[in-house]
């Protein structure tokens, strides 16, 4: 089973592309950010069309999380707890049923950006991972196989970033940020491309700005964080880095694991 999340950076703007990964990859569950979109302005029949369930959580003109699935959706939950007066659309749960009655719970999130560093906007992006940490808690209670799948927002080390001397003001690489994403680490969650490669310089996403795909000047900032039930049964991981060449492509790539 292939879970895998895209940060497609304005879902009907990248529609064509988005259709043909969707095509040749065909993953059971997608999780997608930045749709950019409100529900019904989501390409629900091209999606729908390939085989896939459509859970949106959308937003005008930003954010925007949805959850694709070749199986049944079900328990749905959109935006995390304590979220009054939040507005923004940055987290889809569910529950996930194969035929065998087995399960797995899938979330669906577009941590905050943050900068710039010193204004309310990194407050917030701070604010948004204690939200997570709590309910992430109460998930692991259940102790079910649960994958959290999406852009973090966070460069968690070094070796994630091309020069880390760039990205040090920047909110994705504070160190209050990687501080977040480790305390969520250390609840017992585990990021599965360092548990199946870990290689260093190993990038997600690729600004659009000052040639930075053709320099390979990347980061890894899209990120899947397993249960232990969900890790214990961990096969694969893959990116798929050449989509990032294609003519109008997101600056993200899809990254997925595939679980026995």
């Amino acid at each position: 089973m292939w879970v895998a999340c895209w940060n497609v950076n304005s879902v009907n703007a990248r529609l064509a592309n988005v259709l043909a990964w969707l095509n040749e990859a065909s993953p059971d569950v997608v999780c997608l950010q930045e749709l950019k979109c409100e529900d019904h302005k989501f390409p629900h029949e091209e999606i729908e069309a390939l085989g896939y369930n459509c859970l949106v959580h959308g937003q005008k003109s930003y954010n925007g999380v949805a959850i694709l699935s070749k199986l049944p959706i079900e328990e749905v939950r959109r935006g995390l707890p304590d979220g009054e007066g939040d507005e923004q659309a940055r987290y889809l749960e569910a529950v996930v049923s194969r035929p065998d009655g087995s399960a797995i719970r899938v979330a669906s999130l577009y941590c905050p950006n943050g900068n710039p560093v010193g204004t309310e906007k990194f407050t917030y992006k701070l604010a948004w991972m204690e939200r997570l940490q709590a309910h992430v808690q109460g998930l692991l209670a259940l102790e079910e196989p649960l994958v959290l799948a999406g852009d973090w927002n966070i460069i968690p080390r070094e070796e994630d970033c091309w020069d880390p001397a760039v990205w040090s003001g920047d909110a994705l690489f504070r160190p209050e940020s990687r501080a977040s994403w480790r305390r969520l680490l250390n609840l017992g969650l585990t990021d599965a491309f360092m548990a199946m490669d870990g290689a260093g310089h190993t990038y997600t996403f690729w600004d659009y700005q000052a040639g930075a795909w053709p320099k390979d000047h990347g980061i890894r900032i899209d990120h899947l964080a397993c249960s232990p039930q969900a890790a214990d049964r961990l096969a694969e991981v893959k990116i798929w880095r050449a989509v990032r060449g294609n003519e109008k492509a997101s600056d993200h790539v899809p990254v997925g694991a595939r679980f026995s």
